[in-house]
């Protein structure tokens, strides 16, 4: 293959970066070794930043949160829930960031309105009665697959080419340009030659692999965060401890859920990364001193993202790390055509992407401006069913057999499911459940998949998407992904869940996960 860029990675950044390119006629190619946002843009909270959690500690990053933010809620309204942010302190923290927070916000412009304690009590009933003070800030909600879904799904209608499950597993050089990209379908296990004008490395925490490929070091701490799912939604608005940030301070709603979290916590490997109970403990404990009700929740699993951020002198605590983003240019390796783009948030993907695309196109001659600052996402049947609670929304009963639910924790009928069947079809996979899973809710409700799991095998089976012992390795697979956010979280109601899913698995089907 021969293309003017090769992009590795298919998250937020890498997806973003595919459209941002070709609305400027930039021919790309994108190779993801997993699936659409397989890495950190599938293991965060979902919270799109007014910035307010920044003011103090990095208040550049905090002015990029905020103006990008008012780009996304512009262009991408769909993508987004405006539910609004609280920040509360509650008796025993610190006095002085509390009075200092409005003038920060101010200084970074970022609109935030003072409460009476009684206000934000009827606004979000939820809060501690120990709340001693309260702010209003602009935090929203985003669905990252959506974004990422929806992204993708304009650059390939545009001429993207998206190779899923390929890795990049070598680069030939000549002189002081990357010639060759070798590439392996994890799948099939086919080699893929692919000749590129320019490489943007776009892969978060793995970037160091993949720029070490190239003869290139760049050295990147991995920094875990873990969070919770509740079983249900907590509060109506998003809601931070009013102090510099810490663990377990954020709660996003979304959809029919909450995201309690998150941790920071320095890893050495990107092998076997999930949370732990200490970590669950200490997030339920320090999310519950702001929201009571967090103490007797039910948690229906945990899950953990990595940050990559580039490494600095003397730090010692990942916080203190910048949450800005650096891209780099590789020149001074001695590299013309090869670029890293890292570090950053969720919330600036946009604007990380636009400065990327500037990078290559001005490499390769290309004038053509940025449209994706004024540009409306499209809605795609790509992105449709991530977004929680809507399958009950739009759910007719009925008796013919496309209106009969596989999934009954999100009311996902067959129909759903063979839409979400299509979307994968049409970006060149083959479905699977945990290719379904991530492109909808399926398995993401309190049953974790028990039910749903070999409801929608068999239809898989039905329609002649699987053959022969495929289903019980597609099985495996899914569950033990569910299993790795599970086993943080059991006890009570979600423990006979899971004792409920091992006796119809294990113990009837004899099916060893």
């Amino acid at each position: 293959m021969e293309t003017q860029v090769l992009i590795v990675g298919g998250g937020a950044i890498g997806t973003g970066l595919a459209r941002d390119l070709a609305l400027r006629g930039v021919q790309c190619i994108l190779a993801e070794k997993g699936d659409i946002n397989s890495g950190a843009s599938g293991g965060n909270h979902g919270l799109l930043h007014s910035g307010g959690r920044y003011v103090s500690t990095d208040p550049a990053v905090a002015r990029e949160c905020r103006e990008e933010g008012e780009i996304l809620k512009k262009l991408a309204p769909h993508c987004i829930e405006d539910t609004g942010g609280l920040f509360v302190a509650i008796e025993g923290d610190e006095d002085n960031y509390v009075a200092d927070f409005p003038h920060l916000c101010e200084r970074c412009g970022i609109p935030v309105n003072t409460l009476d304690i009684s206000e934000a009590l009827e606004l979000e009933p939820a809060l501690s009665q120990e709340t001693i003070a309260a702010y209003l800030v602009e935090d929203a909600s985003i669905d990252p697959f959506k974004l990422s879904l929806e992204n993708i799904s304009q650059a390939q209608q545009l001429g993207t080419k998206l190779l899923g499950h390929t890795k990049v597993v070598g680069f030939k050089k000549n002189g002081n340009r990357i010639q060759v990209a070798l590439l392996q379908d994890m799948k099939a296990g086919e080699e893929i030659i692919v000749e590129p004008e320019e490489v943007i490395n776009a892969c978060g925490a793995w970037a160091g692999e993949v720029a070490a490929l190239a003869g290139v070091s760049i050295d990147i701490l991995f920094s875990k965060g873990s969070l919770l799912v509740t079983d249900r939604r907590v509060t109506d608005r998003i809601v931070n401890r009013l102090r510099s940030p810490a663990d377990g301070d954020i709660l996003v709603p979304g959809g029919t859920v909450s995201i309690l979290g998150t941790t920071s916590m320095r890893i050495d490997s990107l092998e076997k990364v999930r949370p732990t109970v200490p970590e669950v403990d200490l997030i339920v404990e320090e999310g519950a001193a702001m929201l009571p009700a967090l103490e007797t929740a039910r948690y229906i699993r945990a899950y953990s993202g990595v940050r990559p951020l580039l490494e600095q002198e003397s730090e010692d605590n990942d916080r203190s790390v910048s949450r800005g983003f650096t891209l780099l240019d590789h020149i001074q390796d001695g590299l013309e055509n090869f670029s890293t783009i890292s570090g950053g948030k969720l919330t600036t993907y946009r604007f990380m992407a636009e400065k990327a695309a500037d990078l290559v196109c001005d490499r390769m001659g290309i004038t053509n401006p940025c449209l994706t600052r004024t540009e409306p996402l499209p809605s795609t049947s790509a992105g449709m069913w991530t977004e929680p609670g809507l399958g009950p929304r739009l759910w007719i009963k009925g008796d013919g057999p496309e209106n009969q639910p596989l999934c009954e924790c999100e009311i996902l009928p067959k129909s759903i499911i063979d839409s979400v069947i299509r979307s994968i079809q049409e970006q060149g996979d083959k479905p699977d459940l945990r290719s379904i899973g991530l492109r909808s809710r399926m398995g993401k409700g309190s049953c974790q998949g028990t039910f749903c799991g070999k409801r929608v095998t068999a239809h898989l089976y039905e329609r002649g998407d699987l053959c022969a012992d495929e289903g019980l390795t597609h099985l495996r697979s899914f569950f033990r992904e569910r299993w790795k956010g599970e086993r943080s979280v059991l006890w009570d109601a979600q423990l006979i869940q899971a004792e409920l899913k091992e006796a119809l698995y294990c113990g009837l089907s004899g099916l060893e996960l």
